[in-house]
């Protein structure tokens, strides 16, 4: 169990090198028979490749690569005093086999997916350092044409890496025995403890919106469309107009496929329409949208779409604000429960039909661990005493709409080391990692046996978890 935990401790670390990590050498092998054979010749004379650490596949580690691995850990503000050289090749290895199996799974990552996803983290950073170029000078690139064509490498290995660490573990489920199972394996003395957690409910009551503006915005969505269809921008429309800032800035850009988590009204629409067509204005909980399907590939769609949301009168504020006090009074009073009231009068469907109860998006569980809650949830919920319903808070969706929230805390939990039936979902989700770590192990020895593999120099000294020498 330390070993395990240990290893986490270290893998929590290195995880950091995933997303981003911009600093690392990546070099793609033009030719690689060419270099199998310079191996082998130099091998018999016991020499070292000058700056390669190892080859996995298609792909070649450089000394660098490790020495930069190591400064980006330092640059996030994370010690490296635990991490070995040797611990720290076989991780940038381990995502090299990924990355190179992704291939030969014929795992595609289109190029667009890979430059939406470099526009979102470009954004960040400039927003962060102040400038492109003061971006450019930190990750010490000679040009922003480098400093682009690098990070549009290092994302796309990423994202296989990513993708085929999902297929590997896809299928991997769990019973509740083998959960048990788990738990009783853990020593007394070493079972986890769980911080100061807390569950909490709502109840949102959201502004009525008017027959006249919900018009007026479909109006003017169809007025996009027109303009589109004589020849108009969509992705200009949507970067000017969208009020949906997951998409806005990259025009309303989204690759989607049925498992897609997005909702159903959505789409419905989105897997209707040919390549090339713009729906008609339709409604989902965020406001009013129309779709432009860009590709179809296979079972994924390539859309961009335009989010209009009716604007909330004063008026209609004001209301909401007098109904949201109503039901306050009526819990206080004793005629209703809060989770009575939640059923029947909240606007939220996801909360309302469990009685206004909140889920961890993190942990899908209904605790939230009070170091790690959302600022603005804690904000609200912090000062309540148990079973006390907090007067009615102003608060905003995610495209800006105001709204009205009653919240309540319903159970606190103190620090308290952890329990089979009060944490069974975090102690499922530990046995779950354990059994996807193990399936990944399996999978990480088969492929290593059939995978070119390469160490060079001192780095064969080293005692890997995984076989990278074939011993």
């Amino acid at each position: 169990m330390q070993l395990k935990i240990r290893n986490m401790k270290f893998f929590a670390k290195v995880a950091l090198l995933l997303l981003p990590f911009f600093g690392m050498a990546q070099e793609i092998i033009p030719d690689s028979t060419s270099v199998a054979q310079q191996t082998f010749a130099m091998g018999s004379q016991r020499q070292k490749i000058d700056g390669i650490a190892a080859t996995v596949g298609d792909y070649i580690l450089l000394d660098s690569d490790v020495d930069k691995a190591f400064l980006e850990i330092t640059t996030q503000g994370q010690s490296i005093a635990d991490i070995t050289r040797c611990q720290m090749l076989g991780k940038l290895m381990e995502d090299r086999l990924y990355a190179h199996q992704a291939i030969q799974d014929s795992i595609i990552v289109g190029d667009a997916t890979v430059r939406e996803k470099m526009d979102r983290q470009i954004s960040y950073m400039v927003e962060q350092l102040g400038s492109m170029d003061k971006v450019v000078k930190y990750f010490k690139k000679n040009t922003e044409d480098d400093f682009r064509t690098d990070l549009f490498e290092i994302i796309k290995m990423n994202t296989l890496t990513e993708q085929m660490q999902a297929k590997i573990v896809d299928e991997v489920e769990i019973t509740p025995e083998e959960v048990r199972a788990f738990f009783n394996r853990i020593p007394k003395d070493e079972l986890p403890m769980f911080g100061a957690e807390m569950e909490v409910s709502q109840i949102v009551i959201k502004p009525r919106v008017t027959d006249e503006e919900k018009q007026r915005t479909i109006d003017r969505l169809k007025q996009f469309k027109e303009e589109v269809l004589g020849g108009a921008s969509f992705f200009t429309k949507a970067v000017l107009y969208s009020q949906d800032p997951g998409s806005k800035s990259n025009g309303g850009y989204y690759k989607m496929n049925r498992k897609t988590p997005f909702v159903k009204e959505f789409k419905d629409v989105a897997f209707s329409l040919d390549e090339g067509e713009i729906s008609e204005p339709f409604e989902t909980q965020f406001g009013y949208h129309i779709i432009l399907v860009e590709k179809i590939r296979g079972q994924e769609v390539e859309l961009r779409h335009i989010l209009i949301s009716p604007k909330i009168t004063d008026e209609a504020l004001a209301e909401a604000r007098d109904r949201a006090v109503n039901i306050r009074n009526k819990i206080i009073n004793g005629e209703l429960s809060f989770a009575d009231a939640a059923r029947s009068e909240s606007d939220e469907k996801e909360t309302k039909a469990n009685g206004g109860q909140l889920i961890n998006p993190q942990t899908q569980d209904t605790k939230f661990h009070l170091t790690k809650m959302d600022p603005t949830l804690y904000n609200d919920v912090a000062n309540l005493k148990p079973n006390e319903v907090s007067q009615p808070i102003v608060s905003q969706d995610e495209t800006g709409r105001k709204m009205y929230k009653l919240m309540m805390v319903t159970n606190r939990y103190d620090e308290h080391v952890a329990d089979y039936v009060k944490d069974y979902i975090k102690i499922k989700n530990l046995a779950l990692k354990e059994k996807q770590i193990m399936r990944i192990g399996e999978w990480s020895e088969e492929k290593i046996k059939d995978t070119y593999v390469k160490v060079n120099g001192e780095y064969r000294n080293c005692e890997f978890t995984n076989n990278w020498l074939k011993k």
